[in-house]
């Protein structure tokens, strides 16, 4: 992990406070318009904000531009970079093309696969996978060097995340490749939305057993429920996600117009417990075009004001 401080999201993490972090969905067009309005929402609320990067494979504003429109209003962005889309040569430059513009924090991902996009007949490229391109940007920012050993003048010195799903199946592999994440070069983890709090309590504790969270920060994913038809879905439809029969009987037990309030409670009892899990040093929200709740669930959660 880099020694001095990158972002203001390191910072936060390095003096050992609570982060939290939420997640902007460019829009479908080249209005910014709808990031500087969402950027307006979650300023104040949150140390740094995601940008995705054409989500569910569907062909949006740029990461890149995005994140430039929420610095410019004093946001501090993550620009996530999936490799489904670039080759190395592209992915190096658009590094060293967002580091440019005041881009410090990356979150290295693999991308939805364009089959389940809007145009499921382009090409993918997957050049290389989300480690090794954890690695690059380590590589980059540490040696100085870009993949093929070309010296660069002025490094990107990104601060490097990456995301982890503790739900997935083999459980014992969770551990392990998280380990080969942090090997990899990444300084923070973004998890997966978290229902099954018994599971990533255990996933938890092996990270801790094998050393690794003195390694790495970890930031605990979460996402507000709707309805119980939503946890069904995400249970049934959602790859690698883990909502608990329990969880979808309590949203399915509310009259439907309580539906929104119990999906709040559930998720700020789950901040409330991630807070007293040892190792877990931030949260993340996921309210994808909900933005208007994430002031809410920050300030219930007792994590405001924001340094």
């Amino acid at each position: 992990m880099s020694e001095k401080p990158i972002s203001k999201l390191q910072k936060i993490l390095a003096k050992g406070e609570f982060a939290v972090t939420a997640e902007c969905g460019p829009p479908r067009g080249a209005n910014p318009g709808v990031i500087l309005k969402k950027g307006k929402i979650l300023k104040g609320y949150v140390d740094a904000v995601n940008v995705t990067d054409n989500q569910t494979a569907i062909v949006r504003m740029s990461s890149i531009a995005a994140c430039v429109h929420l610095l410019q209003m004093g946001l501090e962005p993550v620009m996530q970079m999936v490799v489904r889309d670039r080759n190395r040569i592209a992915l190096q430059s658009d590094i060293m093309g967002a580091y440019s513009l005041g881009i410090r924090n990356i979150l290295c991902l693999s991308g939805d696969h364009q089959s389940f996009g809007s145009q499921p007949d382009a090409l993918n490229v997957f050049d290389i996978d989300s480690m090794n391109l954890i690695r690059t940007v380590q590589t980059m920012r540490d040696e100085g060097k870009d993949m093929s050993g070309f010296d660069l003048n002025d490094p990107p010195r990104m601060f490097i995340g990456a995301a982890a799903n503790p739900f997935a199946d083999p459980f014992e592999y969770r551990v392990i490749r998280l380990a080969k994440k942090i090997d990899a070069g990444a300084d923070f983890i973004q998890t997966q939305c978290i229902y099954n709090m018994d599971r990533f309590k255990a996933w938890m504790k092996m990270a801790r057993e094998e050393g690794l969270t003195e390694k790495i920060h970890i930031l605990g994913g979460v996402t507000p429920l709707k309805s119980a038809g939503m946890a069904k879905f995400m249970n049934n439809k959602v790859a690698g996600m883990d909502v608990p029969e329990a969880v979808i009987n309590r949203m399915a037990g509310v009259p439907k117009e309580k539906a929104v309030e119990e999906g709040l409670k559930i998720c700020l009892e789950t901040i409330a417990e991630l807070r007293d899990i040892e190792g877990v040093h931030g949260v993340h929200i996921m309210a994808i075009e909900w933005e208007d709740i994430v002031g809410e669930i920050v300030e219930s959660a007792g994590l405001t004001p924001r340094p």
